[in-house]
């Protein structure tokens, strides 16, 4: 877990620097999607900056070593990150699935206003959602792993399988799939193009499902249970003892987002692809500009140095 969470940092927070200094650039000139992306990045790149705490933890045997408030925050951060990255990727399949399907007649209602509006709703929404975290209190020196399912966090549960996965799933497959359906139609793109939205189509569910759909089957086995065992405290702790493991594995895996959205979502866009390009060789033109100015500047040195050698 601890490689994982680490290469997952490594590589998350470059990849997500630059999805939100591109997308911040598309946004200013009016792209609408790019406020969903540059969202998405920035909620990315906050919880990225809080896996080294979970690394810590992991290394001090699941032991939480910096405080009950560290705990709630960096807990906070994870739960919220989760969901506001699932609804962010329901905004990106709908509003694509309107500029794609309905291209003329969403030209009038596709607005920058829009997406700001509803990408703030998203980030107020999630974290009234997720405040009762501040609330709860912890177990045995662990960080929100141990918890004892009762009746309201069964409840809880239920609503995050629910409103956070299943409905949002239902979302992402529908707009894609008639994105798919309107691209084969399309007289106006040639078999390549074609052949890669629906490539990208299905590796955004792809993605979607991997990093989110173990974790919360895992949920839901868990609410089921306590509704099946509720009264039997003994065979419930036992129960859940046995997926402990599991739901590690699966929760670390749901980290993966961080690295899998700008990959799907950015990079593999032509005009990102023009962006980092463009970005790349500005970078290599200064660093050859740097290199001549300090050749020059050793061959200046050198002259003078051998001026100053005849002189004496």
């Amino acid at each position: 877990l601890v490689v994982v969470y680490s290469t997952v940092c490594a590589v998350g927070l470059p990849a997500n620097c630059l999805t939100a200094w591109l997308t911040l650039l598309q946004a200013l000139q009016g792209n609408v999607l790019a406020v969903y992306l540059f969202c998405l990045a920035l909620c990315e790149l906050l919880y990225l900056s809080t896996l080294p705490l979970w690394v810590i933890y992991i290394q001090n045997q699941h032991r939480w070593m910096l405080g009950l408030q560290a705990c709630k925050v960096t807990a906070y951060v994870f739960f919220c990150n989760i969901y506001i990255s699932v609804l962010f990727l329901c905004c990106v399949s709908c509003d694509r699935f309107m500029a794609v399907v309905y291209a003329l007649e969403s030209r009038g209602h596709r607005h920058q206003k829009t997406a700001i509006f509803i990408s703030a709703s998203v980030f107020i929404l999630v974290g009234l959602v997720h405040y009762p975290v501040f609330e709860m209190e912890q177990q045995q020196g662990t960080c929100f792993e141990a918890l004892p399912t009762d009746g309201r966090i069964a409840r809880y549960h239920y609503l995050r399988f629910a409103a956070g996965f299943a409905i949002p799933l239902s979302i992402i497959a529908f707009t894609n799939h008639r994105i798919i359906r309107s691209i084969r139609l399309s007289v106006g793109l040639n078999a390549t193009q074609k052949a890669k939205v629906k490539y990208s189509v299905a590796a955004i569910v792809l993605i979607f499902l991997v990093c989110f759909a173990p974790y919360h089957l895992v949920l839901l086995i868990k609410a089921i249970a306590f509704s099946y065992y509720g009264g039997d405290t003994d065979t419930l702790c036992a129960f859940e003892a046995s997926l402990y493991k599991v739901s590690t594995v699966f929760l670390c895996l749901s980290t993966a987002n961080s690295v899998a959205d700008p990959i799907i979502y950015v990079l593999a866009t032509d005009h990102s692809r023009q962006e980092v390009s463009r970005i790349h060789k500005e970078w290599q033109h200064h660093s050859a500009l740097s290199t001549k100015s300090r050749k020059y500047t050793l061959e200046i040195k050198t002259q003078m140095h051998v001026s100053a050698s005849s002189v004496l």
